[in-house]
């Protein structure tokens, strides 16, 4: 699979996604859309630091702006495509559909049983906030070997001893993505790269400023309700709301094309400032552009267009995948440490 030269473009997932029935809301619909994107091999995105890394971002955008369980679901996919090529691991079969289980909640630990140097691990206890869990075949997943060093294995979902429940997701917002627990019995995995290499790859930062284009992308997708609404019924406060919104997503839109192209140039530097900056950016963008939105167009598209009220719903919820001041204040721990305290044209 040539990730480069023939990847999919976000112009070619805008295309499929309309012509296809999709029902928002529905978990079922979002894990159907997803195999359906993998099936027409529209999984195929650049990978980052590659050369095209914003490309892969503008795809990623174009489905958070149709959907976010769906980008939930389709951002894990690719993603785990990304990590298994810059670790050297076998590409998937076709067809397999994976998500990345990475979150480390102090209440719900997996450990990874068996020699510590082996390549095959025996997954045990429970993983949360597995988004996709009903819908996707493999998942990688991080754990604790027993030296209690962090691992990342991956694992086939429909062996023995897996259990999908439907506890850990109380949300209205994001409830498409079925973001439950997952309960681990002793199950075969397989590790991929040396223990802490998940977190140390430069590639880990590169996914995680790839969340900020779905927030963008989502941010995007409302703020194009706003503008039509106001082609047709212009008025001095909507046009208002309209300026700042068009102009919030304008800055957001250069820093993240700035970032892509950082990453480009220096693939294998330390991204984390530069994907915290766009991430804070995207977050505010967003927050920003729901306010806005719907003060500029009152109550009626909240409650009558499915579309724009899931949107609405969805992205505050998203966007919590963020740690907010944690994250603003290590931004600015780097910035002090790196001495950047000079911000020049």
């Amino acid at each position: 699979m040539n990730y480069v030269e023939h990847h999919t473009t976000a112009a070619a997932l805008r295309a499929f996604l309309e012509d296809m029935p999709f029902q928002r809301g529905s978990a079922e619909d979002a894990g159907r859309a997803l195999h359906a994107l993998i099936g027409a091999g529209l999984d195929r995105l650049p990978l980052p630091g590659q050369g095209n890394t914003s490309d892969r971002w503008r795809a990623l955008g174009a489905v958070a702006a149709f959907d976010l369980s769906l980008i939930k679901l389709y951002e894990g996919h690719t993603d785990a495509l990304a990590i298994l090529a810059e670790l050297g691991a076998a590409q998937p079969e076709h067809g397999t559909a994976w998500a990345v289980w990475a979150a480390e909640p102090p209440t719900a630990r997996l450990s990874a049983l068996g020699d510590p140097d082996a390549q095959t691990v025996l997954l045990h206890g429970t993983k949360s906030w597995c988004s996709g869990a009903a819908s996707v075949t493999h998942a990688l997943v991080t754990a604790w070997n027993e030296r209690d060093e962090p691992v990342l294995a991956a694992v086939d979902l429909r062996n023995e001893g897996v259990r999908i429940t439907d506890a850990g997701w109380q949300a209205v917002g994001m409830q498409a993505s079925a973001s439950v627990d997952v309960r681990f019995e002793r199950v075969q995995a397989v590790r991929v790269g040396a223990p802490r290499a998940y977190v140390e790859r430069p590639g880990f930062w590169h996914g995680g400023a790839g969340i900020a284009a779905c927030w963008f992308g989502a941010a995007a997708g409302i703020a194009s309700f706003v503008a039509r609404d106001a082609t047709h019924r212009a008025g001095p406060h909507k046009l208002a709301h309209l300026g700042v919104i068009d102009t919030t997503l304008s800055a957001t839109a250069a820093l993240l094309r700035e970032t892509a192209a950082l990453i480009d140039r220096t693939p294998h530097a330390d991204a984390m400032a530069p994907a915290m900056r766009a991430r804070i950016a995207a977050e505010s963008a967003a927050a920003l552009v729901i306010t806005r939105a719907g003060r500029a167009l009152g109550a009626a598209p909240l409650c009558r267009d499915a579309h724009f009220a899931q949107l609405m719903a969805d992205l505050p919820v998203f966007i919590r995948q963020s740690h907010a001041e944690r994250d603003e204040a290590s931004l600015a721990e780097r910035v002090i440490k790196e001495e950047r305290t000079s911000w020049q044209l």
